[in-house]
């Protein structure tokens, strides 16, 4: 997934030099995948049959390997327009079968496992980033999507036997007794949910354009050397995010995270040069992924009904939303675009800010009972803040 869905980034330059694509058409592209996105994580909110189905993650494997073969094989922008909306759906029902398993089957395990199950996305990213780097001074755009489609096929084979969720849903959250709802955290769902969805507008803007913008003041192989290290930063991110929320709470790390990212976003519009841009990438690469573990984290925290679905969906309408908001911006080049986001994601720090003023830390919340797991009866506990 951390192939397919983000090769594109390091690829756009040379689309642009070489392919011809102008700014207006690489934002189209980008916005299709987002919307692509979309359409498969409400697909699996909306058909919880599909987070368990092998059918559904082989299929999703084959079509987004293909749609990446398939780039190099026109000039069409309306085909390259399918072909990104093809690989967003899918990367969005891999990622759901991916991580509906990793929960499922480490749900007993310590919380850093799953976050290091996410680097997986920063690694595609990184290895991705990789290719591209080294191909371009030998080859040409059509090579490095098809070299990105050869590295997404041998992942799709590693992967090939992922064992989906084992049990549904409704099933194992199934309880003996209602839980204790406080009416407050509705209030504070709020700000995390302006806070998260802020959040996709502004790093999906670095997210698409950070190499592009890098490659306007920086050698050609800055970008694409950054890019790796936004992998590289990302691999362990969710991890060590996990293991700061035993000390500090997920508003405080949330709030500190974003102010991070932001620094990152803008420094390269702000400071040019091969440092800037670098350091730009490690402070990127290490928040946007971790920015997603803890939002997720303190919105099932809040008790707030279909938490997850909700975040999730305005995070991906955040998504659509960024390339379009700076594409007027994208005649001047890119780094008034990278200003924006990062102006973005403060006012989401802001949002965070306002969420640790009185975020409810202490919770009721009901021990659930899963099928042919110990447990008899339901037990209400207060939830720790030192657990993601």
């Amino acid at each position: 997934m951390g192939v397919g869905r983000f090769v594109y980034t390091p690829i756009l330059p040379l689309m642009h030099t070489q392919a011809g694509l102008s700014s207006a058409a690489g934002a189209n592209l980008a916005t299709a995948n987002y919307i692509g996105y979309l359409v498969g994580a409400l697909m699996g909110i909306a058909m919880p049959a599909l987070v368990r189905s092998p059918a559904v993650l082989r299929g999703s494997l084959i079509v987004l390997t293909g749609s990446l073969v398939a780039m190099p094989a026109t000039h069409s922008t309306t085909v390259w327009i399918v072909l990104r909306l093809l690989a967003g759906l899918t990367s969005a029902l891999i990622f759901v079968v991916a991580v509906s398993s990793v929960l499922s089957h480490l749900r007993d395990h310590p919380a850093h496992l799953p976050g290091w199950a996410f680097g997986g996305v920063g690694a595609g990213i990184a290895l991705s980033g990789l290719l591209v780097l080294v191909l371009r001074s030998v080859a040409d755009w059509r090579a490095a999507w098809w070299a990105s489609a050869g590295l997404a096929a041998v992942f799709a084979a590693v992967s090939w036997n992922l064992r989906p969720e084992d049990t549904p849903a409704s099933e194992a959250g199934s309880t003996t007794g209602p839980a204790r709802q406080d009416p407050r955290p509705h209030r504070w769902f709020t700000a995390l949910f302006a806070a998260y969805t802020l959040e996709g507008i502004g790093y999906i803007v670095a997210g698409t354009f950070l190499v592009a913008a890098i490659e306007q003041s920086s050698p050609g192989w800055a970008g694409s050397g950054a890019w790796v290290l936004v992998g590289l930063a990302a691999v362990p991110s969710s991890a060590l995010w996990a293991r700061l929320g035993r000390r500090w709470s997920r508003p405080d790390l949330l709030c500190a995270a974003l102010v991070i990212q932001a620094v990152g976003i803008a420094l390269p519009a702000l400071i040019g040069g091969v440092a800037a841009a670098l350091i730009s990438a490690l402070l990127f690469g290490a928040t946007f992924l971790g920015v997603s573990t803890i939002a997720l984290a303190a919105g099932t925290h809040l008790q707030f009904p279909r938490s997850v679905a909700l975040l999730t969906a305005g995070y991906s309408v955040g998504q659509i939303l960024g390339p379009l908001v700076v594409t007027p911006l994208l005649h001047h080049g890119y780094h008034q675009a990278l200003i924006l986001a990062a102006l973005v994601v403060l006012a989401a720090a802001g949002a965070a800010a306002v969420l640790r003023i009185g975020f409810p830390h202490h919770m009721a919340v009901v021990r659930s009972t899963v099928p042919g797991r110990r447990s008899a009866t339901a037990e209400t506990r207060p939830l720790r803040t030192d657990r993601p």
